[in-house]
């Protein structure tokens, strides 16, 4: 029987590419000249470190820029608010990995509104999809792509 599993996941190697590339930009860029300003990542999250508010907007728009270069989707980011307090301000970005569990429930419960002959279970942070045809199979992955949920979504293991 036909299945392919419904996964969101992002490459942390090339965000870490972009953390360190980002980084060097900082330090020639003439506008962060003699200012203590840095990124710094540690697994699934980027803080960054700056003197102004001002100035993290700037780091984020860079930090975008990188990402998007190394083909790292940012919708899998979770921007939080920027901390200021009276020398530094701080902000963190969240890397999302996985299909939390609401979400998944909204995917199958729209898949199998679909009026598709699969099935969809929830597996942990992916949802595994079966059917008879791989054309059914097709629709549902054709189905999934047109909703807009937030994340960047891959359809992986395709198997006959």
């Amino acid at each position: 029987m036909p299945s392919f599993d419904i996964v969101s996941q992002v490459d942390l190697q090339e965000v870490r590419n972009a953390v360190d590339q980002a980084n060097r930009e900082i330090g020639t860029r003439f506008d962060f000249k003699g200012v203590d300003a840095a990124f710094e990542q540690n697994e699934n999250e980027i803080q960054l470190r700056a003197e102004q508010e001002f100035q993290l907007n700037q780091m984020m728009d860079i930090l975008r820029q990188k990402l998007v270069k190394r083909k790292v989707d940012i919708a899998a980011m979770d921007i939080k608010d920027a901390e200021t307090s009276l020398h530094n301000a701080r902000q963190r970005v969240v890397v999302r990995q996985g299909i939390e569990s609401d979400l998944a429930k909204k995917m199958v419960k729209q898949i199998k509104g679909g009026k598709l002959k699969v099935q969809a279970q929830i597996q942990g942070e992916q949802i595994r999809v079966t059917g008879k045809k791989r054309d059914d199979l097709q629709q549902a992955i054709a189905l999934i792509r047109d909703a807009d949920y937030g994340l960047p979504l891959q359809f992986q293991n395709f198997r006959d």
